[in-house]
Formats: structure tokens, sequence, C-alpha cells
């Protein structure tokens, strides 16, 4: 059984940093894309940022870029988002998932695993 397990979320002023993790288990991870989601209220999920297998190739959504950095660590099967300059509009409930290829893709049906969500809200 595939599990993905999400944690680091939590209440940080705007400026601030957070950093979540999202640990696999039940099989490795170690070839297939992996990817940052959120979904805040109302609104659609979103992708944020992905990472290739090979932890070299990364792609970021525009309101990300040059603020959150993802990356992995195949040998503890973990990937990372590192948010700095939190802004009160990145307040959401990340997600990460997997999917069964090696290349990021940008849409949620293209996903083949999901962690159940942390909560990040950001104050102003």
């Amino acid at each position: 059984q595939v599990q993905l397990v999400e944690s680091g979320g939590g209440l940080v002023q705007a400026g601030g940093s957070l950093r979540l993790s999202c640990a696999a288990s039940g099989r490795t991870f170690a070839n297939y894309a992996m990817a940052w989601f959120r979904q805040a209220p109302g609104k659609e999920r979103e992708f944020v940022a992905g990472v290739k297998w090979n932890s070299i190739t990364t792609y970021y959504a525009d309101s990300v870029k040059g603020r959150f950095t993802i990356s992995r660590d195949n040998a503890k099967n973990t990937v990372y988002l590192q948010m700095n300059s939190l802004k009160p509009e990145d307040t959401a409930v990340y997600y990460c998932a997997g999917r069964s290829s090696a290349w990021i893709a940008t849409d949620v049906r293209q996903y083949d695993y999901w962690g159940q969500g942390t909560q990040v809200t950001v104050s102003s």
C-alpha cells in the first residue's frame, strides 16, 4: 500500500518561512516525478512545484518562483518544499503527489498518489 504523509505545515507571519516534508512508503519513488499542489478554500487544487526523478529538473508555478524550492532525497524516499517570503495568498492546504512517470506534470489528473494534506496559514 502506497502512502504519502506530509508534515511541516503551520501558522506563520507574512515574510516568514516554512519547510514541508513528504515521506513516501510502500514503494520506492526514486523513478517517479513528485510534486506539491495546494488548494485554498473555494478554489481548485493547483500545481505549485515539481521535481523529476533525477532531483535536478524542477518546475515551478509563476506565483512561487524565486520563493519556493522543491527538493528530494531518494535514499530517504522524501520530498521537501522550502517556502520563503510567504504571503497571505499562499494560505492553503498543501498536498504531496507522485506519478508513475519520471516527468513532471502540472495537471492534478496526471498524479496517481496523494497525501492527506497539511495546512499552511500565512497571517498578514
